[in-house]
């Protein structure tokens, strides 16, 4: 199929479902994409190898005509979520090296439903800032620049800010799932499309170098 990596969401969702593409398709090229943007930053972990587990076990169940709501598409989380036996640092020195031994709840969910794991997205250590400027493991990088000055660096963006980057004009991972921190600034401040779920990420406009506090989320393990 031609522009894979164009596929919305729900597009690849039913194009999975008529085995239009197999979920090892569509998740190699996005890993595949993800290791072409390496520069951007946007991952802190990148789960090939589980990757393709977790898609080939969704081809099977789809070929089946089973599968959850999300079966076989590929996503990227944000690396505030604790996820079994994967390295989870919230960006952070302290918990470099950290890999859970319990699942989040969010993150179960989406298993259960389904999805792919491809990796875990950078962001503000423990999710203190708005512009991905205090990560340990670096910032992120806004591949857009503006209409009237393509030499200002772009912001990634607010507390979504790692979709933001796989967002590029070629397309890499376009779904994220997050939750709405409970100091967050509110949406004036730093532009971004503000829905609670999955979506497709818009790119900040905001100029680097302009960043605002907000409360720390944590998550809890699955029940």
């Amino acid at each position: 199929m031609p522009g894979i990596l164009a596929l919305d969401l729900v597009a690849a969702r039913d194009a999975l479902r008529t085995r239009e593409i197999t979920s090892a398709e569509l998740t190699a090229a996005y890993l595949s994409r993800i290791e072409a943007t390496a520069d951007l930053n946007a991952f802190i972990t990148v789960t090939a190898d589980k990757a393709m587990a977790m898609a080939a076990a969704s081809d099977e169940r789809l070929a089946k005509g089973q599968g959850g709501a999300l079966e076989g598409l590929p996503i990227a989380i944000k690396d505030l979520f604790c996820t079994e036996g994967v390295l989870t640092t919230a960006a952070s020195r302290i918990l470099d090296g950290f890999k859970p031994t319990y699942e989040s709840t969010v993150t179960a969910n989406l298993w259960r439903a389904g999805a792919v794991m491809l990796g875990k997205t950078n962001m503000d250590e423990f999710a203190m800032g708005s512009s991905s400027g205090t990560s340990y493991y670096g910032p992120a990088v806004n591949p857009w620049r503006g209409a009237q000055d393509a030499r200002t660096p772009l912001v990634p963006g607010r507390a979504r800010r790692a979709a933001r980057p796989r967002r590029s004009p070629d397309g890499r991972a376009r779904r994220h799932r997050y939750r709405r921190h409970g100091g967050s600034s509110p949406p004036a401040r730093q532009p971004h499309r503000h829905h609670v779920g999955l979506e497709r990420p818009a790119a900040g406009a905001a100029r680097a170098g302009a960043s605002w506090r907000f409360a720390v989320a944590w998550t809890r393990p699955a029940r």
